[in-house]
């Protein structure tokens, strides 16, 4: 197990944080106030090699992995989040067709991408329907071997400047995921038509806007998943840019976490700069675990992908986790600038508003939540044996020099506990009835199987009724 970056993988990073600090920071808060969309900016990540990260060499991409990735993105996002979206917003884009597409849409659609300075979004969500992707309405209906699309995305990042859309749609409503196909749609088709930049709380240099489909016609060369197959897909592309999630949000506390840092060193209160006291220290000490914590979590779901092994909840911890300490770093990060940390006059504010949309967007934290608990109750592999199956040593069983003290049954009963119709385990307390020694309280004597004991008897610890014990 190595922790360790690979020596290209730190020069990728160190590329990135030259160019963040370079191109971005001073930059991301006045398209924050402008609400405008940093095309410039993105150009010249595409000019750098920043842009698409993820298309494979054989179309003229540099075929870096999922890690490659999110070292990139943690970089990015630490000078501006939602700069940082819009960068990265390439990368949801083209990855279904990474994954999904055949030969020739990868031909055309990702060598294009690499050669020409072209933006690719990504649509699943619609104005009634978010995390929960089976249930969207955008119609798609056969006509020959095209298709041709009806309905609303909405919450599309880059979608007013974008040149390409991987859009998903459903054959029928009524059929859920099994109904679900995906596209690659040009924005210039006939009858497509997006909607206003919409105005949000943070990542305002995110443009996110609409798309409306009125009888867009999708030839069947731009055909990505057949109906059924696009669920899948769709979930196959958020296993893969989740862990991104994830290392966004890293970003975005780590950089609430240094400048808390900054400012604290530097404030004083009662004589002395506050970083000396111990409510401060202790409160940037959660800051780093916390952020180091996500890190690794983030790591792990990215490394996972790279090796082919599913990662789908390891993605959906690193990007639940990740989110919630991005929003408690900066909450936290606000509180120790005290007042200053809410005006605009210093970034704190201002990451503390883009953070709150990763817990939101690619699936929600809640939605993370119910993955992660159904593989826990029903996928986990335990360790220990089942609770109301546990092994139990008697007391004779155990050598005499272990125990200090030998109990005596309070009467010889010659006949073993299965021969007596074995133990039985109480399922409310875990007190087990054991015929060889009887009920403790004395009401019943050594050597009464448990199928003599009468129906009234309780539980001598929790006085549960006897229907309520197995046997072991």
């Amino acid at each position: 197990m190595n922790f360790e970056l690979t020596a290209k993988q730190k020069e990728l990073k160190k590329k990135a944080r030259e160019f963040a600090i370079r191109e971005v920071l001073p930059v991301a808060k006045y398209y924050d106030e402008k609400n405008t969309f940093p095309m410039d900016v993105i150009k010249k990540a595409w000019e750098e090699d920043l842009l698409n990260l993820a298309i494979p060499k054989e179309y003229g991409g540099l075929g870096y992995g999922l890690m490659e990735s999110i070292v990139v993105v943690e970089e990015i996002a630490a000078a501006c989040p939602g700069i940082a979206t819009s960068i990265f917003d390439n990368n949801l884009g083209s990855e279904p067709i990474i994954i999904g597409g055949n030969d020739e849409q990868k031909k055309r659609i990702l060598t294009e991408l690499v050669n020409e300075f072209k933006l690719i979004s990504f649509a699943t969500s619609e104005p009634g329907m978010g995390s929960d992707v089976a249930g969207m309405r955008c119609l798609a209906k056969k006509d020959g071997k095209d298709y041709i699309l009806n309905g609303t995305k909405y919450w599309i990042t880059n979608a007013g400047y974008a040149d390409y859309i991987s859009i998903f749609a459903t054959i029928d409503p009524e059929k859920k995921h099994r109904g679900i196909c995906a596209f690659i749609v040009p924005t210039d088709s006939e009858g497509f038509k997006t909607g206003a930049h919409i105005p949000k709380l943070g990542q305002r240099a995110s443009n996110t806007c609409s798309v409306v489909l009125n009888d867009v016609r999708v030839p069947e060369e731009n055909v990505l998943a057949k109906p059924g197959f696009g669920f899948v897909l769709a979930m196959q592309t958020f296993a893969n840019t989740r862990p991104a999630i994830g290392a966004f949000a890293v970003g975005c506390a780590r950089s609430a976490m240094e400048y808390a840092i900054d400012y604290t060193s530097e404030r004083k209160a009662f004589g002395r700069p506050i970083v000396k006291f111990q409510a401060i220290q202790q409160k940037i000490a959660d800051m780093y675990k916390n952020i180091e914590a996500a890190r690794l979590l983030t790591y792990k779901a990215a490394w996972e992908a790279d090796q082919g092994i599913d990662n789908n909840i390891s993605s959906a911890c690193a990007k639940a986790f990740a989110s919630d300490v991005a929003m408690n770093v900066t909450t936290e990060a606000i509180q120790l600038f005290g007042g200053y940390g809410y005006i605009k006059t210093y970034p704190v504010e201002k990451l503390f508003r883009d953070a709150k949309l990763f817990q939101i967007y690619e699936g929600t934290s809640e939605i993370q939540r119910i993955v992660i608990s159904r593989f826990a109750t029903k996928q986990y592999e335990h360790g220990m044996p089942n609770l109301y199956n546990l092994p139990s040593k008697e007391i004779s069983e155990i050598p005499e020099k272990l125990i200090q003290e030998k109990e005596e049954p309070a009467e010889k009963i010659e006949k073993t506990s299965e021969e007596l119709g074995g133990k039985y385990r109480c399922t409310v307390c875990g007190y087990v009835y054991d015929p060889v020694k009887g009920d403790p309280d004395g009401s019943i004597a050594p050597g009464t199987r448990f199928t003599d004991i009468p129906d009234g008897w309780v539980c001598p610890v929790c006085g549960a009724a006897k229907k309520q014990f197995i046997k072991i």
